[in-house]
C-alpha cells in the first residue's frame, strides 16, 4: 500500500465515531437520534430533514406503520458531520419485539449509549441489550434522559447501574435539582454550570447560559439549596465516586454518564462533545486471518441488515455493509466470500433514513447501501485481496409461531416474493414444516407485533392479504447434530420438527417442561437456543 493511501485510510479512521442506541421503549431514543442530528447540523429543526423541510415527522421511523403506531420498528443509519468528525448513528427498534434487529445492529457499532429515562432507570429491555453489548465489549455511554420531569434521585440511578450491571459509572455532569427544580447541570470537565432555559420548545438547538463554579452570581441564578446540594453531590462524587479512565471506558467497563433533556435539547450537545472525545474509534475486527486492523489495506465489510421496499416506487432491496478495512470505492470488483463470485458494487448509497445520495468512497466505520438482487444474505462477507470471513452473526431463539396463510392462490407469485424478501432481511425469522405436505410458511418471532408488521408489509408493499394461525410451541432449539440424529431417534413426544432458511433443523416445543424432558430422554441430541452461524466463521 502507498505511503499516501496508508495516510489517508489513518485520517478517515481518526476522524470516524460511530455508535447505535439501546433503551426501552418511550425512553425518548427518536427524540434523542433527531437532537444529535439537529446540532449535527442534519437537519434544521427537529422533525425535518433538509432535503423535505415541510415533513414533521420523525426522520428515522420512515415506514408508515411507525408513523402510524409513533414506534420504531426497523433500524436506519444517519450520517453526519460533527466538528470535522464524521459519526454514524444506527437507528435501532426500541420496542423489544424486534430485539434481534438490534442485534445484528450492534455487531456493526463500535460504541452503545444506554439512553434511560430518569423516572424509570433500568428496564427489561436495556438489560437484555446490555448484555449484548457486554457480549462484544463495546464502550457504554449513559445518557439520562427526562430531567425536566419528576425523577428518581441521580445517585440512586447510578447505584442501580453499579450494583445490577456490574458497571462502574463516571458522572461528566451532574444534575442542579430534577422535574419542575431541574436548573441545569455542572460539567465536570470544564467546571462549568450550564443554565436550563425551561421556555425552550425543542425544534432549535438550545440557549445555554454558562457560568463558573466559584462565580459570585450563582447565588442569584440557583435555588440556594440546589446550589449547596451540587457542592456536597461533587464532594461525593470526588471523593466516593469511580475514576475517569479511558482505557476501562473503551474496554466497556466504566460508563461516562450524562443527564439531560433531549425534549428541550438540554445536555445534547455536552453529550456530543465529550463522545467525540471519549468514544472507540473504528478499530480490529475478528476473521478468518485473526484480527483485521481498519488500516489493513485490502477493502473487507459484512453485511448486517437487509431491507426490503425502502423506496416503495422502485420496489427495491438495500443491504447495508459496515466497512471494516482499507479504502471502499464506487464501481469497485470484490469477492462475496459465501458464494465465491464476484459482484460489482455499482451503485453504493450514502443512508440517511429514507433519503440516499451516491457515495463515491467509503472508510472503516462508515455504513454503506447496496442494492440487493438477492445476492447478500445477513452475515456476509465481501473483500478484495486474500479471501477472509467476519465472525457471522447468530439468530436467536422466537417464542411465537404462526402459519402465514395466502387465502388468494391467484396472488401466490406476489405473496412467495414477498415473504422471501422479508426473510432475506430478517424482518422475522420464516421456517418451513419438515412435512412436505405442509407448504404454507412459519413465522417465528420474538413477539406479537412482528407478525402484524409482516402482514402490514405484504399487504402495503405486495398487495397480498394474508392471515396467521397461531401454533401450540413457545421453546425452540436449534439441532447441532443435524437430520440424521432425528431420523435415528424418530417420533418426539409434543414437538414439531420444522427447518430453518439454511435448511438446518429446529425442533418446536410446548413449553420448558416439554423441552427438559425430551433432552433428557434423548441425551445424544445436541440442542441450542441460538442458531449456528449462518455465514462468516463457524
Amino acid at each position: 500500500m502507498s505511503t499516501d493511501l496508508s495516510t489517508e485510510i489513518q485520517n478517515a479512521v481518526d476522524g470516524r465515531r460511530n455508535f447505535a442506541i439501546i433503551s426501552h421503549p418511550d425512553a425518548g431514543k427518536t427524540t434523542l437520534t433527531e437532537k444529535l442530528l439537529l446540532y449535527g447540523g442534519a437537519i434544521h429543526e427537529a422533525g425535518a430533514v433538509k432535503a423535505r423541510a415541510s415533513q414533521r415527522r420523525a426522520t428515522s421511523d420512515w415506514m408508515a406503520m411507525e408513523q402510524q403506531r409513533g414506534i420504531s420498528i426497523t433500524s436506519t443509519v444517519l450520517q453526519f458531520e460533527y466538528q470535522d468528525c464524521q459519526i454514524n448513528l444506527l437507528d435501532t427498534p426500541g420496542h423489544q419485539d424486534f430485539s434481534e434487529d438490534t442485534y445484528r445492529t450492534l455487531a456493526a457499532a463500535d460504541n452503545a449509549v444506554m439512553l434511560e429515562d430518569a423516572a424509570k432507570g433500568l428496564e427489561p429491555q436495556t438489560r437484555k441489550l446490555f448484555e449484548v453489548c457486554r457480549m462484544r465489549k463495546i464502550p457504554i455511554f449513559t445518557f439520562f434522559n427526562k430531567m425536566d420531569r419528576p425523577t428518581r434521585e441521580p445517585l440512586e440511578l447510578l447505584d442501580e447501574i453499579e450494583q445490577e450491571l456490574g458497571l462502574k459509572t463516571y458522572p461528566v455532569n451532574w444534575p442542579i435539582g430534577t422535574g419542575d427544580r431541574f436548573q441545569g447541570v455542572y460539567d465536570r470537565r470544564t467546571q462549568e454550570i450550564h443554565l436550563f432555559e425551561r421556555n425552550a420548545h425543542g425544534k432549535q438547538a438550545a440557549k445555554d447560559t454558562m457560568i463558573r463554579l466559584g462565580d459570585p452570581r450563582i447565588e442569584e441564578l440557583l435555588d440556594q439549596d440546589l446550589y449547596y446540594q451540587l457542592k456536597e453531590d461533587l464532594e461525593l462524587l470526588d471523593g466516593l465516586g469511580s475514576e475517569f479512565d479511558l482505557d476501562e471506558i473503551h474496554a466497556g467497563e466504566l460508563t461516562p454518564v450524562f443527564f439531560g433533556s433531549a425534549m428541550t435539547n438540554f445536555g445534547v450537545q455536552l453529550f456530543l462533545d465529550a463522545f467525540l472525545d471519549y468514544a472507540l474509534k473504528p478499530g480490529d475486527r475478528k476473521s478468518t486471518q485473526g484480527l483485521m486492523s481498519p488500516e489493513y489495506p485490502e477493502f473487507t465489510g459484512f453485511v448486517f441488515k437487509l431491507q426490503a421496499n425502502m423506496d416503495p416506487k422502485h420496489r427495491d432491496r438495500v443491504a447495508f455493509v459496515r466497512v471494516c478495512t482499507g479504502k471502499f470505492e464506487k464501481d469497485m470488483t470484490v469477492s462475496h466470500a459465501r458464494t465465491g463470485k464476484t459482484v460489482r458494487l455499482s451503485r453504493p448509497q450514502k443512508l440517511f433514513a429514507q433519503d440516499r445520495g451516491s457515495v463515491d468512497v467509503a472508510y472503516p466505520g462508515d455504513v454503506i447501501g447496496l442494492n440487493n438482487p438477492g445476492v447478500f444474505a445477513i452475515g456476509d462477507t465481501i473483500y478484495t485481496g486474500k479471501k477472509l470471513e467476519y465472525e457471522g452473526i447468530p439468530c436467536f431463539s422466537p417464542e411465537l409461531f404462526a402459519y402465514l396463510r395466502n387465502p388468494n392462490p391467484s396472488k401466490f407469485k406476489q405473496f412467495h416474493k414477498g415473504v422471501t424478501q422479508l426473510r432475506e432481511e430478517g424482518a422475522v425469522q420464516i421456517m418451513y414444516s419438515s412435512d412436505e405436505s405442509k407448504r404454507d410458511p412459519i413465522l417465528a418471532a420474538v413477539g406479537q407485533l412482528q407478525f402484524e408488521v409482516v402482514q402490514f408489509r405484504l399487504l402495503n408493499e405486495y398487495g397480498v392479504e394474508t392471515r396467521t394461525e397461531l401454533l401450540p410451541y413457545s421453546v425452540a432449539r436449534w439441532v447441532l447434530n443435524g437430520w440424521e440424529i432425528l431420523d435415528k431417534i424418530g417420533r418426539l413426544f409434543n414437538t414439531m420438527t420444522v427447518k430453518d432458511n439454511w435448511d438446518r433443523p429446529v425442533l418446536l416445543f410446548k413449553n420448558e417442561w416439554n423441552f427438559q424432558q425430551v433432552q433428557g430422554d434423548h441425551q445424544d441430541l445436541r440442542l441450542s437456543a441460538i442458531a449456528p452461524l449462518s455465514s462468516g466463521m463457524n
